[in-house]
């Protein structure tokens, strides 16, 4: 049983992964695995040899400190590449949502904010060095996992928590590195973003937040925005709110600290700087000037 303050701690957790096995395997180059699948999301680390895994019928080549995420239900088979054999480890996975409740069905992407492309529809590769702190710490989980010492489970999920907070974030710097100079590609990821702006610029969104929707870093995005749409994803946020201000005012009764509410400012103060800034004039000019 868990100290009541580690329970509260792990149900801030919105959605935790849940190891479902774990197993480090050694295979020469005779053995041969049939196809399988199975409905949970399987990581596997190269630890030595070359192998290749055919994921949905495409071929993955895996080399040492190489790490492949095969998504739930994706038929796949391995097959040994090295004379002298391979060594790997396979950790399985799903998610639940808090401790001792039944499963959830959140995929991968939405776990990391990850913006599924083409090339990752069945799975997700990883080239890590050996020092890599996400290889450390599959070896320290499952060292833990052979422990039954008062506290080990926790801190199993402690340490599971943390090779995730870091696997997002490895992701997220190759996601960024397959972009770069692709224009074609990161359109999408903008418009992508405009979308959910303009369906949540009431709320109080940030451009942070936004980022984080479609998987890249602040500074990345922003300054893709920019590139894209000419201005930055603030301003954008601000041009959406002011542009329904200036429809409600001049289309309702509805007082001037109602729309700024109602548009995501937190102030009257701040909306009236922001319009006065974008239209050259105050919500009430506005609305006087333009209604009788």
């Amino acid at each position: 049983m868990l100290p009541k303050a580690w329970e509260g701690l792990l149900k801030t957790a919105d959605c935790l992964p849940f190891i479902i096995h774990t197993i480090e395997r050694v295979f020469d180059a005779s053995w041969s695995m049939d196809p399988n699948r199975h409905d949970y999301f399987e990581m596997v680390y190269m630890k030595k040899g070359d192998a290749v895994f055919h994921i949905a019928g495409q071929p993955v080549d895996l080399e040492p400190n190489d790490v492949v995420i095969i998504k739930p239900e994706r038929l796949h088979k391995f097959i040994v590449k090295s004379p002298g054999g391979c060594e790997f480890t396979v950790m399985g996975f799903k998610f639940e949502n808090s401790p001792n409740t039944g499963y959830s069905e959140v995929s991968l992407e939405d776990f990391l904010n990850f913006v599924q492309g083409g090339e990752f529809g069945d799975y997700i590769t990883l080239r890590l060095n050996e020092k890599n702190e996400i290889i450390s710490l599959l070896h320290r989980i499952l060292r833990e996992r052979e422990h039954t010492e008062p506290g080990s489970e926790f801190l199993n999920y402690l340490l599971i928590m943390e090779m995730f907070v870091l696997l997002s974030r490895a992701l997220k710097m190759a996601w960024e590195d397959s972009l770069r100079g692709k224009s074609s590609r990161v359109r999408p990821l903008i418009a992508q973003a405009i979308r959910y702006m303009e369906s949540r610029y009431t709320e109080e969104i940030s451009p942070g937040e936004v980022a984080r929707y479609v998987f890249l870093s602040h500074s990345y995005f922003t300054r893709a925005f920019r590139e894209v749409t000419g201005m930055s994803p603030l301003s954008y946020i601000l041009k959406l709110r002011i542009d329904k201000a200036e429809q409600l005012l001049l289309d309702t009764e509805l007082k001037v600290g109602e729309i700024a509410h109602q548009v995501g400012f937190s102030s009257q103060q701040r909306f009236c700087e922001i319009f006065r800034k974008q239209r050259g004039m105050t919500p009430l000019t506005c609305r006087r000037g333009q209604k009788p």
